[in-house]
């Protein structure tokens, strides 16, 4: 068994999985270390050989983007299997990328995971404003994605935030836009954890204010909400304290006025849902 570490690189796998191929080294006889704890069953007692092999093998590009994209998803056989596809497609099995196959199945549901979660980012992260802030960001988030979509995905928020100065950190990583480029920490630094998780947002109040005068009980359905806005994520939402509490309220009876019970209270013609 041959045991590589790539430390959760793409490009650095990509070089290993290019001389596993040149020497024609089944899958099979290969693990990589996950975060730098190897297999309890790996060993390096095989032979390694040194250098380049002769197999050369042609690789399409859409192959390659393709496992770049599922590179990002955090699980089991993350780099392993990559290197399976690869290697069944490098000689002449393309099956191996779509979705029919089996190996293909899981690689397609890897990247479906993926992109959910770079529109998770997109639609839930909360930026808090530094007014006083001359120098760093002038806006800060803080974020905990399931996979490691931060770098890319981030590079959404340029194009929306103008020439603002903003900074998104996550237990593992962090990106900061200095206005001009952006600045990708594979650990982030405390201090931006610091900063991300400690700001006050001079709007808290309001924002919360709306958000509970504009949440329709009569219209609540928990299994699609939750499908939209998983659970995980309300802890780090300002409007995540109230949601369990609307919730409560909408069971409780909200939910069949419709409407808070100030206005539900008013004198009028009552209207029985059927």
């Amino acid at each position: 068994m041959i045991n590589l570490d790539c430390d959760d690189l793409f490009d650095t796998w990509r070089q290993q999985a290019r001389w596993l191929l040149s020497h024609e080294i089944d899958p099979s006889l290969v693990s990589w270390a996950s975060e730098g704890v190897g297999d309890l069953f790996a060993n390096n007692d095989d032979p390694v050989p040194e250098g380049q092999g002769p197999f050369m093998a042609k690789i399409p590009r859409v192959l390659l983007d393709t496992l770049e994209q599922a590179a990002q998803y955090r699980g089991d056989q993350r780099w392993s299997l990559l290197y399976e596809v690869l290697w069944r497609v490098s000689h002449g099995d393309r099956t191996a990328m779509m979705a029919g196959d089996k190996l293909g199945s899981e690689l397609q549901r890897r990247i479906k995971q993926v992109r959910r979660e770079a529109h998770h980012l997109h639609a839930f992260v909360r930026f808090i404003e530094r007014p006083s802030a001359s120098a760093g960001p002038q806006y800060v988030a803080w974020h905990e994605p399931a996979h490691d979509i931060l770098h890319s995905a981030s590079e959404h928020f340029i194009g929306r935030m103008g020439q603002h100065r903003w900074l998104i950190a996550t237990p593992r990583d962090g990106v900061y836009y200095d206005g001009e480029q952006l600045l990708h920490q594979r650990q982030c630094p405390l201090e931006w954890q610091q900063l991300a998780q400690n700001v006050d947002d001079p709007h808290g109040e309001l924002w919360l204010t709306y958000y509970s005068h504009i949440f329709n009980p009569a219209r609540l359905n928990e299994k699609v909400m939750q499908g939209h806005l998983p659970v995980r994520f309300w802890k780090n939402l300002p409007e995540g304290e109230l949601i369990p509490g609307l919730i409560t309220q909408a069971r409780m009876g909200k939910q069949q006025n419709g409407q808070a019970s100030g206005i539900a209270n008013r004198a009028g013609k009552r209207i029985a849902l059927k």
